[in-house]
């Protein structure tokens, strides 16, 4: 949106939408999954990888949790729960 046309209210909104993604999604990745020092490299594997921190986000959140780390926490000492989940 070029800024002749777009209220500063609407650059705002754009701005702290970005951010909404950042924080909500790429920062879980980061930080809770480590996904930058991830090794997986070879063919498409890196791909798939991501693809299943974002289908366990996604999971997560659509249950509710609101802290995706203390979840996982939690997911990984009541297995039958995490199993629950994924409709186990």
């Amino acid at each position: 949106m070029p800024a002749h046309v777009a209220t500063p209210a609407q650059l705002l909104q754009l701005n702290r939408g970005h951010w909404g993604i950042e924080n909500g999604l790429h920062w879980v990745r980061d930080v809770t999954f480590d996904e930058d020092r991830c090794r997986v490299r070879k063919g498409t594997a890196a791909q798939v990888m991501a693809s299943f921190r974002n289908l366990v986000i996604a999971l997560l959140r659509l249950a509710g949790a609101a802290n995706i780390a203390r979840e996982l926490r939690h997911l990984a000492r009541h297995i039958e729960k995490a199993l629950r989940l994924i409709g186990l």
